[in-house]
């Protein structure tokens, strides 16, 4: 191996450790808590080191956001498989979604801090793009599926995660409901939702 490759190498593996440092303190001390100088502490390493990698915290915060979406698109997609028919596939996705947000809290509350993602941020982030595109698509998928010329599929995209995103933040900002309560609650919401599309 070459000293180009050789430093290549050693960069990506601090950029790694800085990262996994980072999560480490999330899961301890929330988001919140996150610094620069914490990071440097914890990886035994002066503070210009994490700046060499990292312009910023909110660089580190945004590794994590992309991941985040990552992780959250392919539960999606892996829900979305189990059935051919957009009904239930978009059944699985709103199980899915719901499971994901409480497996991966500390993804979650970040993804999501600011509400639902903005058009302007899909825009900036593929990431975000490509996640929201599985909800989309197949939402689109059962309006054409019945022939609803009245349903506007950008609207209703949003309207359905307007809706899984209340009920996942009531939850996990108040006391939580018992899992059986929000599972008949959240079927109930997408099966009223699902008849709105075909109407």
């Amino acid at each position: 191996m070459g000293i180009a490759e050789r430093k290549q190498r050693q960069r990506e593996e601090m950029r790694a450790a800085i990262l996994e440092a980072a999560w480490k303190l999330v899961h301890e001390e929330g988001w919140q808590a996150l610094s620069i100088r914490k990071i440097a502490d914890a990886i035994e390493y002066s503070v210009p080191v994490v700046y060499d990698h990292f312009e910023n915290k909110d660089a580190i915060i945004a590794e994590f956001n992309k991941k985040g979406f990552q992780l959250l698109r392919k539960q999606l997609q892996v829900a979305r498989a189990q059935f051919t028919e957009p009904d239930q596939q978009l059944e699985a996705i709103g199980t899915g979604y719901w499971d994901f947000a409480f497996a991966q809290k500390q993804y979650y509350q970040l993804m999501f801090s600011l509400g639902v993602p903005s058009c302007e941020s899909a825009r900036k982030i593929p990431e975000v793009s490509a996640c929201m595109d599985v909800i989309q698509h197949t939402i689109k998928q059962i309006i054409d599926k019945y022939r609803n010329r009245y349903a506007d599929p950008f609207l209703k995209f949003h309207a359905f995660l307007s809706m899984i995103h209340g009920l996942v933040s009531i939850n996990i900002i108040g006391p939580a409901n018992k899992d059986e309560l929000n599972r008949l609650v959240l079927k109930d919401l997408i099966s009223g939702f699902i008849k709105g599309c075909k109407a």
